[in-house]
């Protein structure tokens, strides 16, 4: 399955679409003409986020009959899958909901899908993270390497990947497996270390904030992408993606935590002290 010359979807479904991607991914879609909707959490509070022209439904992706319901509403063509506990520091936290939400919500929504007897194509995303510490000569990170999931919300990515890829096999289903590196942009939460050194700068800048940044670890290296490149990548594997494949989405070069951090003082223009306190990387 697949279309080498794109396959044009006139309705699209973003489950977990009322967070820092999924407005993004819903404003790229809007803008080629596509009919979209988008689910969240708490759909009430999305109102306020740029979704005037585009239903938001309250989804609990934990409630397998409310997935199945909703594809029944909807019924979209294609299917983004975003609804994740998408923090690392947070799956350190709360290990059992980050499994409960990475896992059982994305069986429930594969579920639905097999019950629901239509075409629909989904994309399930997941994180360069299930590929864990990558060795000096596995570099480039092609999809064929080992994945050595070091954290839980990385384990969590891995297993959607296996069991998204027995359920496009074993049910003839048509789905398309991301691995997303780090994306970052305007509006990112600041659970995530960019967002939160850009928050601190900010605040030091306005007078808010003594002039020290309080870091993690800064040696460690992630391949970041802008947000906006990252979703036009999502629409364009929707639309040319092999079905059961996996493909990863990112700049295919990494910079250490420290280059960035140095890059966001540059930007604020004063004299920032970096404080670094040792634990798992957000």
């Amino acid at each position: 399955k697949g279309n080498p010359d794109g396959e044009i979807f006139m309705m699209s479904l973003i489950i977990g679409g009322t967070g820092f991607v999924g407005t993004y991914l819903a404003g790229h879609l809007k803008s080629m003409g596509q009919e979209v909707a988008v689910t969240g959490a708490h759909a009430e509070k999305a109102a306020h986020r740029g979704f005037a022209d585009v239903p938001v439904y309250d989804l609990d992706i934990l409630d397998k009959e409310a997935v199945i319901g909703l594809l029944e509403k909807t019924k979209p063509d294609c299917i983004f899958h975003l609804a994740a506990q998408s923090s690392v520091a947070a799956s350190w936290k709360d290990p059992g909901r980050t499994i409960d939400v990475n896992v059982k919500g994305s069986t429930n929504l594969l579920d639905a899908l097999r019950e629901n007897g239509k075409h629909m194509r989904a994309v399930l995303i997941g994180s360069g993270e299930e590929y864990g510490r990558v060795r000096p000569e596995e570099i480039p990170v092609r999809e064929s390497n080992q994945i050595r999931p070091g954290n839980i919300y990385a384990a969590t990515k891995a297993c959607q990947n296996m069991i998204a890829s027995i359920y496009a096999s074993a049910y003839d289903l048509d789905i398309v497996m991301v691995r997303a590196f780090n994306h970052i942009g305007p509006n990112q939460p600041s659970v995530f270390a960019v967002s939160d050194f850009c928050r601190q700068a900010a605040q030091i800048k306005a007078g808010r904030q003594a002039a020290v940044i309080r870091a993690g670890n800064l040696d460690a290296r992630r391949d970041f992408t802008d947000v906006r490149d990252i979703v036009r990548a999502y629409v364009l594997l929707a639309e040319r993606g092999q079905s059961g494949e996996t493909y990863n989405v990112g700049s295919g070069h990494a910079k250490s935590i420290a280059e960035v951090l140095q890059i966001i003082i540059e930007q604020a223009a004063g004299a920032i002290r970096i404080e670094t306190a040792k634990g798992p990387m957000q």
